[in-house]
């Protein structure tokens, strides 16, 4: 719940601030972020009052006014709560915080504002509320403390808290000061231990000594001889051995014993007695005992003789070690003796000796004073090398510190980088995610719409929406859109020109939807105009600005440039080192640079006058330079450059006076501009790094370019680390080749759009500029690399100055160091941040246009580096030389190529050399670029053009048959295309002229284009028109198929909605299940004693019928009402409508196709015209149109339209009727209500055809009249002309054009003959003026043959797609009337289907109601009848079930002698009257007995079998109750006449004990009937009971259930109020066991709690006792198939338990502690002599044991009779004799037993079986 609040309060509200589930409590201690949240939704108009503070009047303000916002919200809040919030009780800001987040979101669904809850509240809640709100700011004000108060608990809990600081800090140095105490203790207690050893040691050496002089080695004792150890060892062995033979002598008399017990007590079990003697014998023989012994016996005696050989070994070393030490000291004494001397010559011997000590003292000091010299000197100077090792120590720690915090921030900000990356990927796939979903939802919502068939359309709009990142769903409205649109409204109109454009595309490329039908494709015409395409071109080029070429070098350079970049110490410098060493290359650093730039400015570098050229050269690059440094000050750029002014004059000077020019120097403009580009260059980096600002990037490129330049041109050069980002890298590029490549690709862009007419001469691709660089090396190493090795060089650099520096030295530079590494680390950071910010627009940059990125993994080591790029480096120069190579050899072979071009013409010259020069000049003049004699439209051909242009000739003669056809009255003359098309006439006239080739078609490649000058004026307005022809044409193709594309999407929902509507309507209820209940419960009351009548089943028969024939007018009714529906939706507009509107679209593109032939036709007919240099004709005609289909009835008059309409009443049906077709849009049968809709969709057939006819016959008319008007204008130019003057190329050009008609070539010679100048004029006209007409003649025609040409592919163009729009136009109306007219069939069809489903319904009700009346049934279950189901509702009954039966209560039967709980309970009731303490005596209860069994008339008391029971047997019986006593248990009586039952393990029966002990929670020893059920026993009731199917006849008894609730009963206490139940007593019943001891352990067990482990001693006797007394009536009544031996195998193996159970006695058992009141509860004892009497068992009995246990407590150590331990106890004598002898826990098993056989012997009931003594028996 946490994590969802703190989500809804960071994320969603957005807080002021963040909260965590750990700081709830103290976020909202102050009050403040609960006014903030209600604030948030409108509830908080006093938020402004609020206070953000924790002290305690600003806490009462703020809940003081939270209070009345939150009850009115409902939220629980009062004086507690807010006091628990400011004490921050944990969960109480949790909790209110939950209740207030269900109320907002219950007051947000709601939509009601903080005022409306308000003004809803009544007037006398809003008093109650300020009275309570009173009271609550009085209870909180006197609840919070003052903050004075606060202010002292917080400065009272301070100072505890530093009190205890300083307690614990005394303690601590208490602490250590006994530690040191100790310590010194300790090391003073070793030195004392040390000394006494060496004492120790002392003493006994001298000891040692002294007993070495006297030895005394003692005689040896008699007893220690060998003879005296074998006696005694004989002695031992024959002790033992007689042990061990009284042993088995005790043993097999005890065996005997058993054996004759067992022998006079079964004669029966005389055999198995004597086996078992047998086995026990050889189990226990003795001679493997005795070889055991005498094993031991051996291994002692051979220890001892040991001992006693290492014994005298020993004695023998002392004994030499003595006799070696005494002969030593008598050679002493023997040397003393011989040396002895006089007390003169000792005393001179001392003298002497005292001299020489006196002497080798002063020696010894001397040599000690030397020492001591040495020991100072080395101390001293091991002291400055440890203080040098430790100031060493301690740089190297503060460097690993510095380390690991600069890893920190490095793993922190990688970290952070990472996390952006996730996020933006999370992003991504969560939008990519979003979309799918949407198209998948979208894709589901058009399958239930189309029934799973979605156009191919719409699929294809979807997926382009998808890949291209757009929302598939609408965002928002774009109808009507307001002059600052959303976002959303943004993207729906790039999704709309999206799909637009793509819409467009398909039309022009005629793919997609607009694809060419199959009779159309052998038609195709050629895709583009050349002959406008070459026009347009041309305009466009006359209308741009010349364009300044691009000087390339004519040789190319053999040099190579490239760069080498990576992070910081990546190794950039240290590899170009060494490759200068093997490569002639020049290395250029831009930090050099800069710096040398600068170097140059303070030197005043200036431009030599010896060199002119190169200081012109630099003149001419100042005003550039000067440039890019303002282009710099542009407010974009973060660091701007000024220009190079006076204001670095100044600084400079200020900075370095002595390296800095002198100051009238610098400030004069001349000095200045004589410096060299570098040095300017260097002042302008200068004073931007004074006034601590970086280097701009244009200043760095400029730098970087100076220096390139400067290098010769066929040395190779590399970069170190330069660009560094993108910016760089493009104006590195662009300085360096002189092209952008953003405007290159812009360029690009532009020339790949789309356009109507393409010229093929220049349509090829702008190539891509070549890059700056041949290769760009990228030295890839990572972030901790980089780290690593910074940091291996600063620590060589300590090391260096630590091997190499004095110590003065380095504390004098200690600082300075430190600042430089911290330089270095900073630097180092935030250049790595740099590299990989930068690096990914780098790597795309060097990768996109050619892949010159080559990447070296740097984590290598230096020589492996280096090797590999001097590899790379080779291989770059090879390519290069190569490349350059090739292209030396293209320019070669383009030479070649244009020379032998320029020969061509020369051997086989045109037909006319003469003008040829001439009109080479012309076309020079015109301003056509060509490198050869004539403009060719393409020089090279390619393979798609040239199949166009195989298409273009074989539909010449098409075009012009079809303009035939058409019926132009001017298309018979001029129609076809005479230079296309010869006749064999014309052939054989120019027999010179037959061997020249066929002349070019207009527009293929070979044509040479006219490309006569234009007016200036003309391409002004031109292009524009062109461009307006464009953009009209393309706008409105793109409207009209957006409008075809949406009414798509109106067509589909509109017919899935009239399915849905009509399927609903015929689903709409009924009343006949009205009729059908009244009828049923017609049926249903009528009286029994009518069923079988015959006259009644007629009646009821009747019924039915008239029930069927009122649901059947039901039906029809309804049937009725749906075909009118269905009618009523087929007559609806919508279908006419829609139509209309579709025809109207395709009639739009159809206008679209007409006004762009139109307005082309202008164009060319203007460009051609200014070409003549004639006046162009202004066209009043307008422009044709096509008429649309008006939609509504409304009478529109002609001149208000712009569009004239074609009303809907002229394609009615009367128009239509007469002509009957056989194509049908009606599949099957006709319908009449479906006849209007074919006879529409006909006639809107004939309306597309003859649109479509009108629109060609208009194009048709259009090109006849231009061919027409120019041959009218050729024929007004030839009247005046002489056809003898005309030369003979004039006469072939003639041939060239079509032949006029023979009367106005007859009217046009005499015309001519009678001209008296045209007969003058051949001596007056010169040859050139004859050549230059015959060249205008020749030009003329050319120009009417391309104007033509490009006019009727105009026509082919048009008229083609034209027809493509017709056709696609019926297709979609057929299409779309299919599409309804399935729809209005598949209506029918389910109108049809409903009502045969309802009748069917009705006839099966009408067989059902049948089959009842014939049965005689009443029908109690629901008929069911609605709409086409009938079900009988077998979950609804009209009238009641009859009651079920009875079942009686289960009885308990009697069963081989058991009594049932009615006779126990009549027997514990007896008893419990007689004796309630349960004590009886045993004649008293023979007694009892007898009369119970002789009186049992009518009372059931006792089974039947127990009748017949005499009084002897009855005594027997209670003799097996009293084995040592004169009383009976009468409760022991009926527990074991109740059985059988399950009679509990020890387990169990402390299980049963804790179960009641947890019940018992008062711990009174007493439970109530209700606990005692609750806990239950260790046995529950049958599982397993079978219930009878016979519901009359009784559930089974189940007993164990019932015993459970007797056993309650038995042993409760009735005498209390409820009755009390004493758990233990009666568990201890339960304890009873066949074996005596056993019962009376699982008694203790019981009564300690806990299992208490038995003695082993106790077994025997107790096996005794037990087979003792339990073979008193196995005599009488020998037990069937062998009881008593498996009894006996029983006892045994129990006897092996106990036994295997003591073994595995752990070793704290029977730790439990027994007191003596729980000892005599356990063992009840009353004295011999007793009342007699029946009626005395009430009186107080003592306990006989009494004093046997006060005994032993106090021989045991228990004075004061306190708790003794269970295991101490039980090792007394007197418990185990008693737990032996004690009889009162012995089950009496055979009782049951004893009396069934008494039964069985006497014949009065079968014998048991032995499953069900077994079953008595456990």
């Amino acid at each position: 719940m946490s994590e969802i609040l703190c989500h809804w309060l960071n994320k969603e509200l957005k807080v002021s601030r963040t909260v965590s589930p750990k700081s709830f409590a103290k976020a909202f201690s102050s009050g403040y972020l609960l006014g903030e949240v209600l604030h948030k939704f409108e509830l908080q108009d006093d938020f402004s009052e609020f206070l953000d503070s924790r002290v305690s009047s600003a806490k009462l303000n703020n809940f003081s006014r939270l209070e009345p916002t939150l009850h009115l919200l409902g939220v629980q809040f009062d004086q507690n709560v807010a006091h628990g919030i400011i004490t921050e009780k944990p969960g109480v800001a949790t909790k209110l915080l939950y209740q207030l987040y269900i109320a907002l979101q219950k007051k947000k669904k709601s939509g009601l504002t903080g005022v409306e809850m308000q003004t809803m509240q009544r007037l006398t809640n809003l008093r109650l509320q300020n009275l309570k709100s009173d009271t609550f700011q009085e209870r909180l004000r006197h609840m919070i403390p003052r903050q004075t108060d606060f202010n002292l608990m917080r400065i009272t809990y301070r100072f505890q808290e530093k009190y205890k600081h300083v307690k614990e800090d005394l303690a601590h140095l208490h602490f250590e000061k006994l530690e040191r105490f100790q310590k010194l203790k300790e090391e003073q207690r070793c030195f004392d231990i040390e000394k006494q050893y060496l004492n120790r040691r002392r003493q006994n050496e001298i000891m040692a000594k002294i007993q070495a002089a006297i030895i005394q080695i003692p005689k040896p004792a008699s007893n220690r001889t060998l003879k005296a150890l074998e006696a005694r060892k004989m002695m031992k062995k024959k002790k033992e051995a007689e042990d061990v033979a009284d042993e088995i002598k005790k043993f097999e008399a005890l065996i005997k014993k058993d054996l004759q017990a067992k022998e006079s007590a079964s004669k029966t079990s005389l055999d198995t007695a004597g086996q078992t003697t047998t086995d026990l014998l050889n189990t226990y023989s003795d001679d493997e005992y005795i070889k055991k012994i005498q094993k031991r016996l051996e291994e002692d005696a051979f220890a001892r003789e040991q001992r006693e050989k290492r014994r005298r070994k020993l004695l023998m070393d002392q004994l030499i070690a003595h006799e070696a030490q005494e002969e030593a000291y008598r050679e002493e004494q023997l040397i003393n003796r011989l040396m002895r001397q006089s007390q003169q010559e000792r005393r001179i011997a001392v003298q002497l000796m005292h001299v020489r000590h006196e002497k080798e003292v002063l020696w010894q000091n001397r040599i000690f004073r030397e020492k001591q010299h040495e020991e100072r000197r080395l101390k001293d100077f091991q002291d400055a090398l440890d203080r040098e090792a430790a100031l060493a120590k301690q740089a190297k720690i503060d460097f690993e510190e510095q380390f690991l915090k600069e890893k920190r921030f490095h793993d922190q900000i990688a970290v952070e980088r990472a996390q952006a990356r996730y996020e933006k990927h999370y992003s991504v796939c969560a939008e990519i995610l979003d979309q799918i979903v949407d198209l998948s939802t979208k894709v589901a919502d058009y399958r239930m719409l189309t029934n799973n068939l979605i156009p191919y359309k719409l699929m294809h709009d979807w997926k382009e929406l998808f890949f291209n990142a757009k929302p598939i769903y609408e965002q928002a409205s774009v109808k009507t859109l307001p002059a600052d649109p959303s976002r959303e409204q943004l993207t729906e109109l790039e999704k709309r020109d999206l799909l637009d454009t793509n819409d467009y595309e398909e039309y022009k490329n005629m793919v997609g939807e607009w694809a060419l039908p199959e009779e159309m494709v052998d038609n195709l015409p050629p895709s583009n105009n050349c002959i406008l395409g070459h026009i347009l071109h041309r305009l466009v080029e006359k209308s741009l600005p010349p364009r300044a070429e691009s000087t390339t070098p004519e040789l190319p350079s053999f040099a190579v440039k490239g760069c080498l970049l990576g992070k910081t110490l990546s190794g950039k410098t240290t590899i170009l080192r060494s490759l200068q060493k093997d490569f002639p290359i020049q290395i250029l650093s831009i930090d050099t640079l800069v710096q040398e730039a600068i170097q140059a400015f303070h030197d005043n570098e200036k431009v030599s006058e010896v060199l002119p050229i190169q200081k012109k050269d630099e003149e001419d690059a100042l005003p550039v330079l000067q440039e890019e440094i303002k282009e710099s000050q542009d407010p974009q750029h973060v660091f701007s450059a000024g220009p190079v002014s006076d204001e670095v004059l100044p600084e400079t000077e200020g900075g370095n006076a002595d390296k800095t020019p002198k100051a009238e120097e610098v400030k004069s403009s001349d000095s200045f501009l004589k410096l060299t580009t570098r040095a300017q260059l260097g002042a302008k980096s200068e004073q931007l790094l004074k006034k601590g600002k970086s280097i701009p990037d244009v200043l760095l490129v400029d730098i970087m370019v100076n220096a390139i330049n400067k290098i010769p041109v066929n040395q190779d050069c590399i970069l170190d680390g330069f660009p560094m980002t993108l910016n760089q890298a493009q104006l590195l590029e662009e300085a360096l080749t002189g092209c952008n490549r953003n405007l290159t690709e812009v360029e690009r862009k532009k020339a790949q759009k789309s356009t109507l007419a393409i010229d093929p001469a220049t349509s090829k691709e702008i190539p891509l500029p070549s890059p700056a660089f041949d290769f760009v090396i990228l030295l890839d190493v990572s972030d901790t690399s980089s780290m690593s090795r910074m940091n291996d060089i600063i620590a060589e650099e300590l090391s260096y100055k630590t091997a190499h520096e004095d110590i003065s030295q380095r504390v004098a530079a200690e600082n300075q160091d430190k600042d430089g590494d911290q330089n270095l680390r900073d630097q180092i950071q935030h250049r790595i941040i740099g590299f990989l910010d930068n690096w990914p627009l780098l790597e795309q940059w060097f990768s996109e246009p050619e892949n010159i990125l080559i990447k070296i993994n740097a984590e290598i080591d230096k020589e492996s580096l280096c090797e590999k790029v001097k590899e790379i480096l080779t291989t770059e120069i090879a390519k290069k030389k190569n490349k350059v190579e090739k292209k030396l050899e293209e320019k070669e072979a383009e030479k070649k190529a244009a020379a032998s071009l320029a020969e061509l013409p020369l051997p086989t010259p045109p037909p006319a050399p003469p003008p040829e020069p001439e009109k080479e000049k012309e076309i020079h003049q015109s301003h056509v670029p060509s490198k050869t004699p004539t403009a060719k439209g393409k020089p090279q051909s390619e393979a798609p053009h040239g199949k166009q242009e195989s298409l273009q000739e074989g539909k010449g003669k098409k075009g012009e048959t079809a303009l035939k056809r058409k019926g132009s009255p001017k298309g018979k003359s001029s129609g076809g295309k005479v230079p296309v098309k010869k006749s064999p006439a014309d052939s054989t006239d120019t027999s010179p002229v037959a061997i020249v080739p066929q002349p070019p078609k207009p527009g293929s490649e070979e044509w040479v284009y006219v490309n006569e000058p234009v007016p200036e004026e003309m391409p002004s307005f031109l292009v524009p028109y062109w461009e307006l022809i464009e953009n009209s044409y393309i706008n409105t193709i793109k409207t009209v198929l957006r409008h075809l594309r949406e009414d798509q999407h109106t067509v589909l929902a509109y017919l899935y909605e009239i399915r849905t509507s009509f399927q609903e309507f015929l689903k709409r209820p009924d009343h006949k299940q009205d009729f059908v209940a009244q009828w049923q419960a017609d049926f249903n009351s009528l009286p029994d004693d009518l069923w079988d009548d015959e006259e009644t089943k007629a009646e009821l028969h009747q019924r039915v019928n008239d029930l069927r024939d009122r649901l059947w007018d039901i039906c029809d009714v309804r049937k009725e009402e749906a075909e009118q529906e269905r009618l009523d939706i087929i007559n609806k507009s919508w279908l006419q409508d829609t139509l209309g509107m579709t025809m109207n679209h395709f009639f739009s593109l159809m206008q679209a196709e007409l006004n762009r032939f139109q307005d082309t036709k202008r164009l060319l007919q203007d460009y051609y015209w200014g070409m003549e240099s004639k006046i162009p004709v202004e066209d009043n005609k307008r422009f044709t149109q096509i008429p649309l289909v008006q939609l509504d009835s409304k009478d529109n008059s002609e001149s208000q339209l712009r569009i004239p309409l074609v009303p809907r009443i002229s394609i009615s049906l009367e128009t239509v009727t007469p002509k009957p077709k056989t194509k049908s849009v009606l599949k099957s049968k006709t319908d009449n209500s479906l006849e209007n809709v074919e006879s529409n969709f006909e006639a809107d057939e004939k309306l597309v055809m003859d649109t479509w006819q009108q629109a060609s016959l208009a194009v048709s008319h259009m090109v006849a009249a231009e061919i027409h008007q120019r041959l009218m204008e050729e024929e007004k130019e030839n009247q005046p002309a002489d056809p003898k003057e005309k030369s003979p190329q004039m006469g072939a050009n003639k041939k060239v054009k079509k032949e006029p008609p023979k009367k106005k070539q007859e009217d046009k010679k005499p015309k001519g003959k009678s001209s008296p100048m045209a007969e003058a004029t051949p001596v007056i006209v010169t040859t050139e003026e004859i050549a230059e007409i015959k060249r205008k003649n020749e030009l003329r025609v050319k120009i009417k043959e391309e104007h033509l040409a490009a006019l009727q592919f105009e026509e082919i163009a048009t008229q083609f797609r034209l027809e493509l729009i017709k056709t696609k136009a019926l297709a979609l109306l057929e299409d779309l009337v299919t599409k309804v007219v399935d729809v209005y069939k598949l209506m029918e069809k389910w109108l049809g289907e409903r009502y045969l489903n309802e009748m069917a319904s009705i006839e099966k009700l009408t067989d059902v109601a049948r089959y009842h009346i014939e049965t005689s049934t009443k029908i109690q279950n629901e008929l069911y009848l609605s709409q086409e189901d009938f079900f009988i509702n077998g979950n609804i009954k009209v009238f009641p079930d009859p009651p079920p039966p009875i079942r009686p209560p289960p009885v308990e039967k009697e069963e081989d002698g058991t009594l049932t709980i009615e006779q126990l309970d009549s027997l514990r009731d007896q008893f419990l009257d007689m004796a309630p303490n349960g004590i009886i005596g045993n004649k008293a209860f023979t007694d009892i007995l007898i009369d119970l069994v002789t009186l049992n008339l009518g009372t059931n008391n006792f089974p039947s079998s127990w009748m017949h029971l005499t009084q002897p047997e009855l005594q027997e019986l209670t003799s097996l109750l009293t084995v040592n006593s004169e009383f009976v248990d009468w409760r022991k009586f009926l527990l074991v006449t109740s059985m059988p039952w399950p009679v509990p393990s020890e387990e169990e029966l402390l299980e049963t004990l804790q179960k009641f002990k947890a019940v018992d929670k008062e711990q009174l020893g007493t439970i109530t009937f209700e606990q005692y059920m609750q806990a239950g026993l260790w046995f529950t009731g049958d599982e397993d009971i079978k219930i009878p199917e016979n519901p009359l006849e009784p559930l089974p008894f189940n007993r164990q259930e019932h015993l459970i609730e007797f056993f309650f009963r038995l042993f409760a206490d009735y005498k209390k109020d409820p009755p009390q139940l004493d758990y233990t007593q009666m568990l201890l019943y339960f304890a009873c066991h066949p074996d005596t001891v056993e019962g009376a352990y699982r008694a203790l067990s019981v009564a300690v709690g806990t299992h208490v482990f038995q003695q082993v001693k106790a077994s025997i006797p107790s096996a005794e006792k037990t087979s003792s007394t339990d073979a008193g009536p196995a005599e009488e009544f020998p037990e069937p198939e062998g009881n008593a031996a498996r009894e006996e195998r029983k006892l045994k193996d129990d006897r092996e338990k106990r036994e295997q159970k003591d073994e595995e006695i752990p070793e704290n058992a029977n730790n439990e502690k027994m007191s003596m009141e729980t000892l005599l509860k356990v063992f009840k004892g009353g004295s011999e002599a007793q009342d007699s009497n029946r009626f005395a068992s009430h009186l107080k009995i003592e306990n006989i044991y009494a004093e046997g246990f006060i005994k032993t407590f106090q021989d045991l150590g228990a004075k004061n009779l306190e708790p003794i331990e269970v295991t101490v106890l039980l090792k007394h004598p007197f418990i185990q004799d008693l737990i032996s002898n004690y009889s009162d826990y012995k089950f009496p098993v055979h009782i049951i037993y004893v009396v069934e056989m008494i039964v069985c012997a006497k014949g009065w009931a079968p014998l048991p079986s032995g499953k069900q003594c077994a079953r008595w028996r456990n």
